[in-house]
């Protein structure tokens, strides 16, 4: 196991009814900015319940953040905020608002383009302080200090990350998420799987605890992944779905061991050309890269195999065969196709996509950085 400092603030208000103690965790006076996305919680009536539990503060509101927040509605927000010396934030949505609602809390008192705090890993030294209301497990965004953004006008979807954009709370009421479409349940379900399998199907380091959580999350996900989609309001699959996407990436999996996010990264440039959900694009582009890195990380594969698929014996490259066609086969099940052409984007798209990787430095990936353009270019075709 490798050395490391792991530390998280978050605070965690968990189960049902918690929206109504923030205004215990939100300092006195202060001027908030609510942000949210779509109308989907002023449907649901999360906004209205938000707003009942803070009428002992001045409430400013930002709606409209979209999935893959941008860059070009977010400074709407950064300007609101300094306008009205806004001191505390409120992101009530799923992880695209709260991605966008770190980048705000950034953005407001920096001095510079703030863009550059993406595009130049430009340092951020101070930020507004936030705490959210998830209604959409599946980032983990509301336990980590780790936000990405698109920017439309450039086709740029960018990450950053920095412990000054750690929410301060996080408010995770299941019940939330009962009014969910089918099509974000499965969302987030693939999103928290790849989450674990960017962190643990790598190598092995002698990191057993990190393996035995990883490995009870993903089963966790298996088992309660298509129960969501059956079965809306049970409140005990939502429960640990929701808990099981914020510890997928809290940092806690992830301490003392290698990790990938190389099929994250080529996922953004899909997103950013293509226009396609995040899930999607881990659901496309996972299978191609575990069978394309077969090598590198066999013995993780094999132990995947085994302690997620139930796979011991006969040969060990059909093993690994049939583990990578379950992976494909689970996300199938949650109605997500896995191959770029099921979403009409066909093999004259890898070139558009290699130059994108490459233009913003995606040129070595991967846990041992050895996953080049020329990789990069195999994983996608495999995945059309």
């Amino acid at each position: 196991m490798q050395n490391f400092t792991f530390h998280n603030p978050t605070r965690i208000l968990f189960g049902s009814g918690q929206i109504a103690a923030i205004h215990q965790e939100i300092p006195s006076g202060a001027r908030v900015l609510m942000t949210y996305g779509g109308g989907s919680v002023v449907k649901t009536g999360t906004l209205a319940e938000v707003k009942a539990a803070l009428t002992d503060f001045t409430l400013l509101e930002f709606g409209g953040i979209e999935p893959n927040p941008t860059y070009e509605t977010l400074m709407q927000a950064v300007a609101l905020a300094r306008r009205e010396q806004v001191d505390f934030l409120l992101a009530v949505g799923g992880g695209s608002v709260i991605d966008g609602t770190k980048f705000i809390a950034a953005a407001i008192p920096f001095a510079g383009e703030p863009w550059d705090m993406l595009a130049k890993q430009a340092p951020i030294t101070a930020a507004v302080p936030f705490g959210t209301v998830l209604t959409l497990p599946a980032t983990g965004s509301e336990m980590n200090s780790f936000s990405v953004i698109t920017r439309a006008a450039t086709q740029d979807k960018l990450g950053f990350g920095n412990p000054l954009v750690f929410p301060r709370f996080s408010v995770l009421d299941p019940t939330k998420t009962y009014t969910l479409p089918p099509r974000q349940v499965a969302n987030g379900v693939i999103d928290a799987f790849v989450h674990i399998a960017e962190q643990y199907l790598t190598y092995p380091d002698d990191a057993k605890v990190q393996d035995r959580f990883a490995e009870g999350l993903l089963l966790t996900l298996i088992e309660d992944g298509p129960k969501a989609l059956a079965e809306a309001d049970n409140y005990a699959v939502r429960a640990n779905l929701m808990w099981t996407a914020t510890l997928a990436l809290n940092g806690l999996i992830g301490a003392g061991v290698p990790q990938d996010w190389a099929t994250h990264m080529i996922g953004h440039e899909i997103t950013a050309l293509h226009g396609l959900d995040h899930a999607q694009t881990l659901a496309i582009v996972l299978p191609a890269m575990l069978q394309i890195r077969r090598r590198d990380k066999r013995e993780k594969l094999l132990q995947y195999a085994a302690r997620i698929w139930d796979l011991h014996d006969g040969d060990e490259d059909a093993r690994i065969d049939t583990a990578i066609r379950r992976t494909r086969d689970f996300f199938e099940s949650l109605q997500v196709p896995t191959r770029l052409s099921s979403y009409g984007i066909g093999p004259e798209a890898i070139t558009p996509l290699v130059r994108a990787l490459e233009r913003h430095g995606m040129t070595a990936l991967g846990e041992r950085q050895n996953v080049d353009l020329e990789q990069s270019r195999q994983v996608l075709a495999l995945a059309c």
